[in-house]
């Protein structure tokens, strides 16, 4: 693609990145293909190469985004599954990353849109204001027949309810600093990002990591200081609140290296993986810059350290047991991790099928099932319509945020460790249907025609 940026521009280091990258885009329109928006829409505007042209020319005329720039570049999911199919390496993620930073600095949106976005961004990073926004969420529940959903303000409130849970769960073990002993020799020590959302929507899902990595000879640790990872805001479009909870994370992990070293920092929300795996851009021209680089090197997803620490089943899964694995977009786009997981979890027993659009996003992707609830939904009843006649007993995958969109149905979403801690000796995930309703809905016979069947 040819640009047309002035010298004075491309003094700008930002500019310049963009100007690499635009550079790159052939306009082949492979990425169409793949891009959820796109795909249900079919408007050139909301596909990636649609988005790139209108990224060009807010960049290169300096003026600020107007009303479609700002709709558009809204309405992607920053999914990246355009990057996975690239055949020319456009870095779409730094280019709209960047893109959501003007946008935010020169567009003005309606009062209520921007009233929404600050409090996002300041209740999401914050375990103790997220506890209480949900509490106050159970109780809006009473109300949510009167809201009306015409207009966005109403969709969006109505979303938010619809996508709180139906009680506050109790606090997490990760909540506070604290360092959790191996058992036996100590393999390793790792740093454990707490993060945010996850340990109050699921505190159980870190309570899983520790359990099966503490037993696996591993010392987790939950460091002082270290706390949401960025991405929430990072997403919004708010860069220097982004930019300060990296540099908080960033001086916590290395003060931990310092102290006693760190083999890696494991993350169990593989839409913060993306982002630390990303630190050494994001802090690329800052002081800290060689600390993160450092950081980003360490940072990997729990079933990659799963995968090299050799895990191994201690029990066996219900006879006749499938699961469905649905691949969140962070984790097999963002960070390029497709096969560990599914190993993992065949490696302990369990029929793994997928939907016939394991690809596409399930319309999750941070603050977006909030923002664009109306794209979320018919997302997320694509991705269920794909997944139900598998006739899994689960949904299992590897971010919260995609397990929480996926919910509602009489199909339980269960994270991926902690299947791999039940049958490595942990509790059974307390929504899984008893062994006699598996064994009663798919006898082992069929669970063998049923996977032969998806597979092929």
């Amino acid at each position: 693609m040819q640009t047309n940026f002035t010298l004075d521009q491309l003094a700008d280091p930002n500019i310049a990145v963009a100007d690499k990258i635009l550079r790159s885009c052939v306009h082949c329109g492979f990425c169409t293909a793949t891009c959820p928006t796109f795909v249900t829409v079919g408007d050139e505007d909301d596909s990636p190469r649609g988005r790139i042209y209108l990224i060009k020319d807010m960049l290169e005329t300096g003026a600020p985004a107007s009303t479609p720039v700002a709709f558009h570049l809204d309405r992607c999911l920053s999914c990246l599954a355009c990057m996975t199919t690239c055949p020319s390496g456009v870095d779409y993620m730094h280019l709209i990353d960047y893109a959501r930073v003007r946008v935010e600095e020169t567009y003005q949106r309606p009062a209520h849109d921007r009233a929404l976005r600050a409090v996002l961004a300041a209740v999401l990073p914050y375990p103790a204001r997220m506890r209480a926004a949900l509490r106050a969420a159970s109780l809006g529940r009473s109300v949510r027949g009167m809201i009306g959903t015409r207009g966005m303000l109403g969709q969006r409130l109505r979303a938010m309810l619809d996508l709180a849970p139906g009680a506050v769960a109790g606090r997490s073990s990760t909540e506070r600093p604290g360092v959790f002993k191996a058992q036996g020799t100590r393999r390793a020590r790792v740093a454990l990002l707490a993060g945010c959302a996850q340990q109050v929507i699921d505190p159980g899902i870190h309570d899983a990591t520790i359990r099966l990595l503490t037993r696996m000879g591993v010392e987790v640790v939950v460091a002082k200081g270290a706390g949401c990872c960025g991405a929430l805001t990072h997403h919004l479009g708010k860069h220097d609140a982004a930019l300060a909870f990296a540099r908080a994370n960033v001086a916590a992990w290395t003060r931990e290296i310092g102290a006693g070293g760190l083999d890696a920092v494991v993350t169990d929300t593989s839409g913060c993986g993306t982002v630390l795996k990303d630190y050494g851009f994001l802090l690329r021209d800052t002081p800290e810059a060689e600390d993160a680089a450092r950081i980003a090197g360490l940072a990997v997803d729990i079933s990659e350290l799963l995968v090299r620490l050799e895990y191994q089943p201690s029990v066996t899964p219900p006879p006749g047991m499938v699961i469905a694995y649905h691949a969140a977009c962070s984790l097999q786009h963002g960070q390029r991790v497709t096969e560990a997981p599914k190993a993992l979890l065949r490696r302990a027993g369990f029929t793994v099928v997928e939907p016939r659009d394991p690809h596409l996003c399930c319309g999750s992707a941070g603050t977006y099932n909030i923002l664009q609830p109306e794209m979320a939904g018919r997302l997320r009843e694509r991705k269920l319509g794909t997944i139900a006649p598998l006739k899994p007993d689960a949904i299992v995958g590897g971010n919260v945020g995609c397990l929480t969109q996926l919910s509602g149905t009489a199909i339980p979403t269960i994270h991926t460790v902690v299947m791999l801690d039940w049958m490595a000796g942990g509790p059974r995930p307390e929504t899984l249907p008893s062994d006699a309703t598996i064994a009663a809905t798919r006898p082992p016979a069929a669970v063998a025609q049923d996977a032969e069947a998806t597979w092929s």
